[in-house]
């Protein structure tokens, strides 16, 4: 059966077999990855995945009692059976009062995110081919020092989204993400680097030109030659927007309903007070038009909307599905995110830093004498304390300028403290995936070397 019969099937069996409510959502993914290392073709994988989630609650003293199922055998009996497990599940687990789909607000209008191209679906495997092979050889092609790589990737993926429930929503959405990344090695005088650089877009023609992935990432490793490592000490830290994002993604974990009510957040207990600097403004827009956090709606039915998390170092508001802002005392913000195996949880959309004034360059040429981050490394971040630590790479700056590259060293502070010592945003605002910030520095931060 279809994907749309499955949901409404598997609705009406967990119903009628004395489910109090429940949604279904029914996922097609079709996947194209691709690598090419030189002209050789080392990978190719095609995939097309079609799920179908079922979450039934069932009422019980003091609550509703809740469990999740899935399938990929979409036949009446594999989804009846898949209801009626269900049905059993929930009544074995334990009531939880919090639990239930949203009390109303769903999704009224579905408008046009540009979430796909309809074109790009006829493009075929050769296309990727092609491209990660351009990748290659531009990178190759810059400088002798490029010897050899990690390979290049390009993909596609198209999803499908079918979600109902039985208070009366449904909706459908398709979406498409592509992608080509490039990675290098460069080596001169004893000393090897790799780095990498890489494109995303909710279309084929908003990708980047692969000979300008190429070029980037073998200029990224070319860089890097003759790294070493500097001597321990306090300094101001310049993140450029690459590493910049891995700052704020660490921040959006931190602002998740389930961290908060859990306690597990260094955030918790604190909307409305000033958490960062007057320079840090955070979005969340989940109807940016072809952004890759978008969507129509969200894991429960509700409208995507934009929520002003941070207003100039303000905590102004949490991310939020139905259950966690019951924890709290407030209302959805629109950002359930689920699987078909899984109940909603809480995800950021289209998360970003709102740019400040000035080029990386003249924050860098400001900062006098300190350090530029240009990679991190591990995964030293406690949300509970905000303690921050992380391996990181990038260019030692000395009267404003670039005087060497610098590896090995780790860079250490508090992320409360952090924010709210940035000096100054950048206006550099580069999408590279659904988390975006512009470049910016800190104050001061301690890095560990010699």
């Amino acid at each position: 059966m279809s994907e749309e019969q499955a949901v409404e099937r598997a609705l009406a069996r967990a119903t009628g077999g004395g489910a109090h409510s429940a949604d279904a959502v029914a996922i097609v993914a079709e996947a194209t990855e691709v690598r090419v290392r030189g002209e050789e073709i080392e990978h190719v994988k095609q995939s097309r995945e079609r799920t179908l989630g079922l979450r039934v609650l069932v009422g019980g003293k003091g609550g509703l009692g809740q469990a999740i199922t899935s399938t990929s055998d979409l036949s009446d009996e594999a989804v009846d059976r898949m209801a009626s497990e269900a049905v059993a599940l929930a009544r074995a687990t334990a009531p939880d009062p919090d639990a239930g789909l949203p009390e109303g607000g769903f999704a009224e209008d579905l408008p046009d995110l540009e979430l796909v191209v309809a074109e790009d679906r006829r493009a075929g495997l050769d296309r990727h081919v092609e491209a990660a092979r351009r990748a290659e050889r531009a990178a190759r092609a810059l400088d002798p020092r490029i010897v050899n790589s990690e390979g290049s990737d390009a993909g596609s993926q198209f999803r499908a989204v079918h979600y109902a429930n039985s208070a009366g929503f449904e909706g459908r959405y398709e979406s498409a993400s592509h992608s080509l990344a490039c990675s290098p090695i460069a080596s001169a005088e004893g000393s090897m680097q790799t780095d990498f650089w890489y494109s995303v877009s909710r279309s084929l023609a908003g990708l980047d030109e692969p000979e300008a992935v190429g070029r980037q990432a073998a200029e990224r490793a070319l860089r890097q030659l003759g790294a070493r490592r500097i001597a321990t000490g306090e300094f101001p830290v310049v993140f450029d927007g690459p590493t910049a994002r891995s700052l704020l993604a660490s921040v959006a974990g931190c602002l998740s309903g389930y961290a908060i009510y859990r306690k597990s957040s260094f955030l918790a207990g604190e909307l409305g007070e000033r958490i960062a600097s007057d320079r840090v403004t955070v979005i969340d827009d989940g109807r940016r038009p072809a952004g890759l956090g978008s969507r129509p709606f969200d894991g429960e039915g509700q409208p995507t909307r934009r929520t002003t998390v941070i207003e100039a170092g303000v905590l102004g508001s949490y991310l939020l599905d139905s259950y966690s802002g019951r924890k709290l005392g407030l209302g959805s913000t629109g950002n359930a995110s689920r699987s078909a195996g899984s109940a909603p949880g809480v995800g950021a959309t289209n998360l970003w830093m709102e740019p400040g004034q000035g080029s990386l360059d003249e924050l860098v040429a400001d900062m006098g004498k300190g350090l530029l981050v240009t990679g991190m490394f591990g995964h030293g971040f406690n949300p509970v304390t905000g303690d921050f630590s992380r391996g990181a790479k990038g260019f030692w700056i000395e009267g404003g300028e670039r005087c060497f590259p610098v590896e090995e060293i780790t860079i250490a502070g508090n992320l409360r403290t952090m924010l709210s010592d940035v000096d100054a945003v950048g206006e550099e605002l580069l999408w590279l995936g659904s988390v975006a910030a512009p470049p910016l520095r800190v104050a001061r931060m301690t890095v560990a070397g010699e």
